[in-house]
């Protein structure tokens, strides 16, 4: 069932997104050849708590698989789960870091790629075009369209020029639930789906890969790679259906502020 939310619930989601922000903007920050993933973890849980939220995703189960971190870091080829420890990022890597916040009962849920020191041509390509997949997706949030239209957007703009879009993650409804209804992926049909609603509020979140859109999962339960090995990317962002056109509830302006552009990344080392 699908919960519209209330202005008070709103503004309460715009917080919990704002402190997961302002935290991967720290974790930008800190991102650099010779970290590893477990000192990024630190770095953002320490953060979140003092701002009075909590990992979301620390601790949250499927199955018998235990979440054991704050932030989900994803490099090269893993699209998204990765799990952060000793892994040392290295100059030329695509770092994919998805954070969760819950604060004051509602969630916060926000994703970006980054660059370490400096990436190919096909990479920036790749965050290039995930990116502009992310907001041609959510341009299609507003009331009286539907879920398949999101997903026809991102899938168009993506398999168009050659990449994967990977059909077995789909983003997802967000509220006092880290994940609620409606799915939403990021392939379908225009004009198919679930009729979208004011008031409904959804993670948009394009995976793509470099070369097909198959994934494969390691034996730890949630580290989910390409099955062909290529480089994936990864953005999120939190989208309120309105009338008229969507409001984007988190922000990229202070991870950005960092990198100074979208697509810094994709061509100079800020590390």
């Amino acid at each position: 069932m699908v919960h519209l939310k209330s202005q008070r619930e709103i503004e309460r989601m715009r917080e919990s997104a704002d402190v997961v922000g302002r935290a991967l903007a720290l974790v930008a920050e800190h991102i650099r050849p010779g970290v590893t993933t477990r000192e990024l973890d630190r770095v953002a849980e320490e953060f979140i708590r003092d701002h009075g939220g909590e990992p979301a995703f620390k601790g949250y189960k499927v199955g018998r698989h235990v979440f054991p971190a704050s932030l989900c870091i994803s490099r090269n080829d893993v699209v998204v789960h990765g799990i952060p420890g000793s892994e040392v990022l290295e100059d030329g890597d695509l770092v994919s870091v998805d954070c969760g916040v819950k604060l004051n009962g509602y969630y916060g849920d926000s994703a970006y790629t980054f660059s370490v020191g400096e990436i190919s041509a096909e990479k920036a390509e790749l965050c290039r075009v995930t990116y502009d997949a992310l907001h041609a997706g959510i341009a299609q949030a507003v009331h009286g369209r539907r879920v398949g239209d999101i997903g026809y957007a991102v899938q168009h703009h993506c398999e168009s020029r050659g990449y994967g879009v990977v059909r077995d993650l789909v983003g997802h409804g967000v509220g006092r639930k880290l994940h609620e209804e409606p799915q939403v992926p990021n392939y379908g049909e225009r004009g198919k789906g679930k009729k979208l609603k004011a008031g409904m509020t959804m993670c948009i979140e394009p995976m793509i890969n470099a070369g097909t859109g198959e994934v494969i999962q390691e034996s730890d339960g949630w580290t989910i790679r390409t099955a062909d090995l290529a480089p994936s990317a990864h953005y999120e962002h939190m989208v309120l259906v309105q009338r008229g056109g969507p409001e984007v509830l988190s922000t990229f302006k202070y991870i950005e502020a960092v990198i100074d552009a979208p697509y810094k990344q994709a061509t100079l080392s800020h590390g």
